[in-house]
């Protein structure tokens, strides 16, 4: 089983620092953001790989996976086990990249990756959003298991006056916690979906839970995607083959607390994440603090 990662974008709220740098290199405290997601993407249990759908123009994302022994003997020889440790430990993830050198949607994204998929289900994860403890993807494959294997999709709530900014998830809940609100719209909530409605006007939104960028999909959905047609923007969306793939098989959503991952898609989200990340390290805080100055009050 594999997981798919979308990497081939331009990055272009982050010009001109991506200019020859791209996006997904960007540091979290000393990771760069996609190897927090690929380690992500490999948590659940099954996940044996991860696959980058990358861009021939951005061959340095390829660089930073690949194993540089010369690179780590020369760190230890100077004494530095844990950077070359940490080094190590980015070239053997289990990696490998297709390409998407004309970008054409996230639906054509993952097309890109169908011959490394093998016929079984899949993950995709979005790359520019990371979960730091790594359950996300784990529950989802845990309400999969638990409804004969079908798909299902993050989603979260969020407030009826910005469904339009969102692909907003149509269906009922099946699954609620005890004592909690009515809608089903709190974390840990399972609904069983029956539409996805791109950024629908407050009056006509049929829930108030929005796509979070975590997908687990039946391999059913390739077939979907080599015939799918463009959609909004005049790309292949993902979406519209899901709701193709609605009228063939079930699919659940997971509800999920928004605040659980880290948005690292503007500049903005990027340094909040960063700030995010450090406050929440005990290596880190209070070096952290001190940087910041005494001027800024943290926590």
């Amino acid at each position: 089983m594999k997981s798919i990662i979308p990497a081939a974008g331009l990055g272009t709220r982050f010009l001109p620092a991506t200019k020859c740098s791209p996006k997904e290199l960007l540091p979290v405290l000393n990771k760069p953001v996609i190897q927090y997601v690929v380690e992500e993407a490999m948590e659940p249990e099954g996940v044996d790989g991860v696959v980058i759908v990358n861009s021939h123009e951005k061959p340095q994302i390829e660089q930073y996976f690949a194993e540089d022994a010369e690179f780590e003997s020369m760190l230890r020889s100077r004494g530095k086990d844990d950077l070359a440790n940490a080094v190590h430990e980015a070239g053997a993830l289990p990696v490998s990249f297709v390409y998407q050198d004309d970008p054409k949607g996230l639906g054509h994204a993952v097309y890109c990756a169908k011959d490394q998929m093998d016929g079984d289900p899949f993950f995709v994860l979005l790359g520019d959003y990371f979960v730091p403890d790594r359950k996300m993807c784990v529950n989802m494959a845990s309400v999969s298991k638990a409804h004969n294997n079908a798909s299902v999709i993050a989603v979260a709530p969020v407030p009826a006056d910005q469904v339009s900014r969102y692909g907003i998830i149509a269906g009922e809940c099946v699954e609620a916690l005890e004592g909690t609100n009515a809608q089903g719209e709190e974390e840990g909530a399972v609904w069983k979906v029956t539409g996805l409605v791109e950024k629908p006007a407050p009056e006509d939104a049929p829930s108030h839970l929005f796509i979070v960028g975590r997908y687990l999909l039946s391999p059913r959905i390739m077939d979907l995607l080599a015939t799918q047609g463009t959609g909004a923007g005049g790309e292949i969306q993902l979406t519209d083959a899901m709701e193709r793939l609605l009228e063939e098989e079930e699919m659940y959503a997971l509800v999920v607390d928004p605040d659980q991952g880290c948005d690292t898609g503007t500049p903005a989200a990027w340094a909040a994440t960063n700030a995010r990340m450090a406050l929440a390290d005990p290596s880190q805080v209070e070096a952290f603090k001190e940087a910041l100055g005494k001027d800024v009050k943290v926590g």
